[in-house]
């Protein structure tokens, strides 16, 4: 008996202590000013260790909610990329594709990192991309910026994250 109680907390202590480690590819980490973005993010997540390194971001938690925490951080920072986390895991972020198709005109984007000159070109690349939108206002350090045309939500959002942005579209 006494056997088994000690395999027991054994058992549990071991799943307690268990680090979650959450890697997102894709990322947007053009400069310094976009590591330091995506690392102070997550700082504010108890007992989380973020790298990024190129596009790819190191998640490491003491638990898996942490880990969650700091990736939802960091997409609330403007970046997006794709994640090896359990499905369970993923935030619903507001760049969730279930919604219905909504055909635009103009649209304001909040809430994407735009730290300086690099970062606002790549949002540009990326939203070239984007079938039947003529024109933009992005610049760098904009907290928000402008897009007209005749285009989907669904379109604007989906070329933003495949170039590691993330932001809302209102």
């Amino acid at each position: 008996m006494k056997n088994t109680l000690i395999l027991a907390f054994l058992f549990t202590a071991s799943f307690a202590s268990a680090e979650s480690t959450v890697t997102l590819t894709g990322v947007h980490n053009c400069c310094k000013g976009c590591t330091n973005g995506i690392t102070k993010a997550a700082a504010s997540v108890k007992d989380v260790t973020v790298t990024a390194e190129g596009r790819t971001v190191t998640i490491t938690a003491k638990s898996k909610a942490n880990a969650q925490k700091a990736v939802e951080a960091i997409e609330a920072a403007g970046y997006f990329g794709t994640s090896d986390a359990p499905k369970e895991m993923r935030p619903a972020t507001s760049n969730s594709f279930s919604k219905p198709v909504k055909k635009l005109t103009e649209a304001t984007v909040t809430g994407a990192h735009l730290c300086c000159q690099k970062c606002a070109n790549a949002m540009i690349e990326a939203i070239k991309g984007v079938p039947g939108i003529t024109e933009n206002t992005v610049v760098s350090k904009a907290a928000t910026f402008t897009v007209k045309g005749e285009f989907t939500e669904t379109d604007l959002l989906a070329a933003m994250n495949k170039a590691g942005f993330t932001g809302t579209v209102k």
